[in-house]
């Protein structure tokens, strides 16, 4: 599934791609530096711990070069929308933020052992999942969570609530969308909160992201569902009304 396909089968994206196009081009432009990879020795301690690696004492990942960054998205946007909004800048700081990290985030995939973390928060950012990802086939499927800010996607175990981690019931409930092939909302009785999830492992550049999923979030909003994990695009919205 490409973008355009995508847009095409859901036109009503499509200003709000647009200004996704805009910030990322704008992105483009600007030099933003790279993080340099941590010692994950130095690290390993407060992993097991739980805690994550922005908010580790342990590290030094230098972010004090992103804060300059806003500014000149800022300058550069203020031609096609007043992206004066603090939530609009707050999503352009993750914009430059997600940038800037990663390195991190990929160097730590590969280093950190998943079995050991299986926690419902991001094991990079400490943010609560924005999307879920279903991978494999049983017995031996996976389910991954997907950080809405820096774009780390980590293991959690198959059954229970990845924001109150109830497990009375074993498995969440499922709302599944006619027409959306690979799509649902996975929800919890106990707290209402929900998770959208991609059941396959395709385009998942497109299926992954969470503005692209934003009729989920409308049904179940509609149901009386709670949206539990950080939005980086709901302002975006407002600027596209």
């Amino acid at each position: 599934m490409t973008l355009d396909a995508w847009l095409t089968k859901h036109p009503y994206l499509q200003p709000l791609a647009d200004i996704h196009a805009v910030i990322e081009t704008a992105a483009d432009e600007i030099s933003i530096a790279r993080a340099r990879i941590p010692s994950w020795d130095c690290y390993l301690e407060d992993f097991r711990a739980g805690v994550p690696l922005l908010n580790s004492s342990r590290v030094a990942i230098d972010l004090e070069s992103v804060e300059s960054v806003v500014p000149l998205l800022v300058e550069k946007l203020v031609s096609r929308f007043a992206p004066s909004h603090p939530g609009l800048q707050y999503y352009l700081g993750w914009i430059a933020m997600a940038r800037h990290l990663r390195p991190v985030v990929d160097a730590f995939s590969g280093w950190r052992d998943e079995d050991c973390w299986l926690r419902n928060y991001c094991p990079t950012c400490g943010a609560a999942p924005a999307m879920g990802q279903l991978v494999g086939i049983d017995p031996g499927r996976l389910r991954l969570l997907s950080c809405g800010c820096c774009h780390t996607r980590w293991r959690y175990r198959r059954t229970g609530c990845p924001f109150c981690e109830n497990e009375d019931d074993h498995r969440l409930s499922v709302v599944a969308v006619e027409g959306e092939n690979g799509l649902r909302i996975d929800y919890c009785e106990a707290c209402k909160g929900y998770i959208k999830t991609y059941n396959g492992q395709g385009s998942e550049t497109v299926m992954l992201a969470d503005w692209t999923s934003l009729h989920l979030d409308v049904i179940a909003c509609d149901r009386g569902l709670k949206r539990m994990a950080a939005s980086l695009y709901e302002v975006a919205l407002a600027q596209c009304a």
